[in-house]
């Protein structure tokens, strides 16, 4: 597959750009009974997102091209099928080459409704 399911990308779940970490890239997200959630990613171009933390742990894995993950400054390449896990107050950021999907777990409330 080269593209997520369209179930997937309902327009009432899309993740607004105000909520990105990344520049120009397209995302989806999912809540939880619990208050977790997941997001599923779409890279389109060549990008590097922000230094950031979280409060909760995360959890991703890449389902096509390849997202380069930096962790506390160390490095982990991500090819399809890769996963990392990312403990919470962990300083990260990334980069991902054009085509690259990926989903993430998150343990608590990374995205927030807002209309663009």
């Amino acid at each position: 597959m080269k593209d997520f399911p369209g179930f997937m990308k309902s327009k009432s779940n899309h993740i607004s750009s105000k909520e990105q970490n990344t520049q120009d890239i397209d995302g989806y997200f999912y809540e939880g009974a619990d208050g977790s959630q997941m997001a599923f990613w779409t890279c389109y171009s060549d990008r590097t997102s922000r230094k950031h933390t979280h409060e909760f742990d995360e959890w991703m894995v890449c389902i096509s091209g390849q997202y380069t993950a930096f962790l506390n400054d160390e490095e982990f390449v991500l090819n399809p099928g890769d996963e990392l896990f990312i403990p919470k107050g962990t300083e990260q950021w990334g980069k991902c080459i054009a085509g690259t999907r990926t989903i993430h777990a998150f343990e608590g409330k990374r995205i927030h409704r807002i209309e663009e």
